[in-house]
């Protein structure tokens, strides 16, 4: 599959959990896009209720760190007015441990998951709220210096 038609399929999502249906559909946490496999983060609203991931049991932006700036970031609309978010392609190579947790949420509701080898399997809430303290630390490659400072150039 591609890029625009993982981010098109979102569109179709009526709810939040439509949304999280559809990820899962599509392979999330980890799916396969342009022959590349990409860690799968989604953050926005439906009609001012907030969605975000967790890997961890972090905010991604915050367990992701400076590594967000390295990934791909696309803007997408669901049906509903006032509905939509940003879908980002985390590189799945950058990932330098074995095993964490990632979890699609809002206030009340969340699809879990554990990654392992690169395998994502769905696991219950209370599973995943146990092993939280278990997982090693989410470790990323992020920008080396000379990126970093080619950037720094970029922005001024």
């Amino acid at each position: 599959m591609k890029v625009e038609g993982f981010v098109a399929s979102l569109r179709n999502a009526e709810t939040i959990g439509e949304l999280f249906k559809i990820l899962a559909e599509k392979g999330a946490p980890i799916a396969e896009l342009d022959g590349k496999r990409f860690l799968i983060v989604v953050e926005g609203d439906f009609e001012g209720r907030k969605f975000w991931t967790e890997i961890n049991g972090e905010k991604a932006n915050q367990a992701l760190g400076d590594a967000m700036l390295n990934s791909s970031s696309f803007p997408f609309k669901c049906k509903r007015p006032y509905t939509g978010g940003n879908v980002i392609f985390v590189d799945f190579g950058d990932i330098e441990v074995e095993k964490f947790l990632v979890a699609y949420r809002d206030q009340d509701y969340g699809i879990f998951y554990l990654v392992e080898n690169g395998r994502a399997e769905e696991i219950t809430k209370e599973e995943y709220e146990g092993l939280v303290p278990e997982m090693p630390e989410f470790r990323i490659k992020s920008m080396s210096e000379e990126e970093m400072s080619a950037m720094g150039a970029f922005f001024g």
